[in-house]
């Protein structure tokens, strides 16, 4: 029996494995007719990226971002029973860790599966193009203190991108800053690990989208969320078409704010949280650094 609320969690960029949704795909009608249509929505076989490659291709920004929101969602669909069976099924909020925020606006019904795959194909085509016009980084940072970190900022031009948990932060800012902020922080001790991400996201770097991400909004229709989703900006819950547009476009440059969206959310009473996604359980590990009593669970094992 599950104690206290429940929320449904979704991950962002790099989640994305060769061969996802591939099992789902030859079990599950569903899961197949769903890749049809998703396929036919972008005009190629994202389908045959997701299940054979190349790695090179599936992990390109353009492409990742619509892979890792379909197989994301068909995992639900197809897990659905699952969470019935053990009295999941009735999430209090939703979150999703950059990209994954999209995620949760498709489950939470904000906006339809077919115009969460194109949103996130623009986003990821305006950002792999930011990336082209001015090459970036991230490195996540372990170990090191925010306020030493926020110096090394300051003097380096990178930003602080991710607040993950406890002892974890992801910074971001041009290849050059990146690296300079790389050595100070191992100068102090602590790790540096840059991510398989080719931009600087969620920084200033990112305000040039702004006028192309706003365009991709105009054309797809919003409504308001009967379950709250935890903003990564703000950490507070959204529901509102207003609010999530707004959402949209100042996640770009800003900080997601993932540790404080786990807390709002155990403040609020959830005890179970569920990861629905590809990838390596990244925020089941990430939960249990900021809150160690409480249960997470993957989709991929129901």
């Amino acid at each position: 029996m599950v104690k206290g609320k429940v929320a449904y969690v979704f991950p962002g960029q790099g989640a994305q494995r060769i061969g996802m949704g591939l099992v789902d795909s030859q079990d599950s009608d569903m899961a197949k007719e769903l890749f049809k249509l998703i396929d036919k929505k972008l005009g190629f076989s994202l389908s045959k990226l997701c299940f054979e490659g190349p790695d090179e291709e599936l992990k390109k920004t353009i492409n990742c971002q619509p892979a890792i929101l379909a197989v994301s969602y068909i995992y639900y669909m197809t897990h659905c029973c699952g969470l019935r069976r053990l009295k999941l099924d009735k999430p209090a909020f939703f979150a999703g860790h950059s990209l994954g925020q999209y995620t949760a606006f498709v489950i939470a019904d904000v906006i339809n599966l077919l115009d969460g795959v194109f949103l996130v194909r623009e986003r990821g085509r305006l950002m792999q193009e930011a990336e082209e016009r001015n090459p970036g980084g991230m490195a996540a940072v372990m170990n090191l203190d925010k306020n030493t970190l926020n110096a090394i900022c300051k003097e380096t031009g990178v930003v602080i991108s991710n607040i993950n948990c406890p002892g974890q932060f992801v910074i971001s800012g041009p290849k050059e800053c990146l690296g300079r902020a790389c050595k100070l922080v191992s100068s102090k001790g602590a790790r540096a690990i840059p991510l398989r991400t080719g931009g600087a996201f969620h920084s200033r770097e990112m305000e040039s989208i702004i006028p192309g991400m706003t365009e991709a909004l105009s054309k797809v229709k919003l409504h308001k969320a009967e379950i709250p989703i935890i903003a990564n900006s703000s950490a507070k819950p959204i529901a509102r078409p207003e609010e999530i547009r707004e959402e949209s476009i100042i996640q770009l440059s800003s900080a997601v704010q993932w540790q404080a969206s786990i807390e709002y959310m155990i403040n609020e009473g959830v005890c179970t949280f569920v990861e629905i996604g590809p990838g390596d359980k990244v925020l089941s590990g990430l939960i249990r650094r900021i809150d160690s009593d409480v249960e997470v669970i993957n989709i991929k094992e129901i």
